[in-house]
């Protein structure tokens, strides 16, 4: 609160007294100089459902965080690498931005180096990510921020021509949510590339994973108030070369992701996978597998349930198998096949058929690990390479945005 109104009153005094205020048009277009934090900061403030918040070419020096909530507003830039907020001089470890509210769009600038995640929605319906760059300009370091574009507890999410480097979680990253699309984006050097957790209904494509430790992941966790994920497609995407070493800090889920994952899909159900193209992902290009922590939620299931995985290329990949996964290369010959599912059906005293479709044509290698109980003793695995029974499992209806204008 104290935050809130300090932050009202030094925008008031900037508005009052800066010479881009002296106009009231909330279209004015914002341009770099020493009070450019709080005539922003202001406009967030004072702005109304309709406003456009234009903010010019050049790069901005930030202090401290921006917030909005109100609903309706555009914050828009001059082009990605154009307009640059830079959070090098942040003070405090929060958000470059935080967005509150609903029918909120955010597009044409380059956010860098903010102290926490990038730009954070929460609790949002409509909220449009679109023609941004996220980035720690440093590289790959376990002091980034966690995440770069980061909607959760949201609905009707768009991010689309969005870049993200250097997040220390996940660089596109979508919680608790319903109702998502992430297509044409870039996600590179950063643990995971791309996530979706304990979300429903989400449409992945024509994206290009790369240079992360792991390309795209899609999980859900216990202990949250909303699980249960289902009804994710992802599909014509280019998950490729994902070889950085995984930095995120000790403690972190993903830092359990192992160098090179293509694709890991963990305790979710109705997962799509075709179209996409792997190649040169040093662990697997795809991991189906349970959740393998200890866990006292009652409502949690660890276990993937029906997943289709057909009609894609792969390249190259499995040669260098990595984390947990290390000593499994040698005992299987050398190398790790395309797809992996670490065959577990049981957890606790609940055992389940779980129906993993793999519809691919007899040259893509496959192993079901065999390891039946969750936690998995991956020293004992039962490997076997043949394929599960063939399923008719119902694809997810494509998703409909009311905030999708093209």
């Amino acid at each position: 609160m104290r935050r809130s109104i300090g932050l009202a009153m030094m925008a008031a005094f900037a508005w009052g007294c800066s010479p881009q205020s002296a106009s009231t048009d909330a279209e004015t277009q914002i341009q770099p100089g020493p009070e450019a934090y709080q005539v922003l900061q202001a406009r967030l403030i004072q702005a109304k459902p309709g406003d456009v918040i234009d903010i010019g070419a050049g790069t901005f020096q930030f202090t401290d965080g921006l917030s909005l909530d109100v609903d309706g507003v555009t914050i828009k830039g001059a082009g990605q690498g154009q307009t640059i907020l830079s959070f090098a001089g942040q003070a405090g470890s929060g958000e470059g931005l935080l967005v509150t509210s609903d029918g909120v769009t955010l597009s044409d600038f380059t956010m860098q180096d903010s102290k926490g995640d990038g730009i954070k929605s929460k609790g949002s319906d409509g909220i449009t990510f679109r023609n941004l760059t996220v980035e720690w300009t440093r590289g790959p370091h376990p002091e980034n921020g966690a995440y770069g574009v980061y909607p959760v507890e949201s609905k009707n999410v768009l991010i689309d021509g969005v870049t993200v480097r250097g997040a220390s979680d996940a660089g596109i990253y979508v919680g608790q949510s319903d109702n998502i699309i992430v297509r044409n984006s870039v996600a590179e050097y950063n643990v995971a590339g791309i996530e979706i957790e304990n979300s429903s209904r989400a449409d992945v494509y024509d994206n290009l994973a790369t240079h992360n430790a792991g390309g795209i992941l899609v999980f859900d966790l216990p202990n949250l108030p909303v699980m249960g994920g289902h009804s994710t497609r992802i599909f014509r995407n280019r998950i490729v070369a994902n070889d950085t070493p995984n930095f995120a800090p000790p403690g972190n889920i993903v830092a359990n992701v192992p160098t090179g994952s293509g694709l890991m899909l963990m305790a979710n159900r109705n997962v799509h996978v075709f179209e996409n193209t792997f190649d040169k992902n040093q662990t697997a290009h795809v991991l189906v597998i349970s959740y393998s922590y200890p866990f006292e939620d009652p409502n949690y299931n660890p276990l993937p349930r029906d997943f289709v995985i057909r009609d894609n290329s792969y390249g190259e990949g499995g040669g260098d198998p990595q984390g947990r996964f290390k000593d499994l290369g040698p005992a299987l010959g050398g190398s790790l096949p395309d797809i992996v599912w670490d065959g577990v059906t049981s957890y606790k005293d609940k055992s389940e058929e779980v129906r993993i479709v793999v519809r691919e044509p007899d040259d893509v290698s496959f192993i079901n690990l065999g390891l039946g109980v969750t936690p998995p003793d991956l020293t004992k695995p039962k490997p076997s390479t043949d394929r599960p029974k063939d399923f008719v499992i119902d694809e997810p209806a494509p998703v409909s945005l009311p905030v999708d204008a093209s």
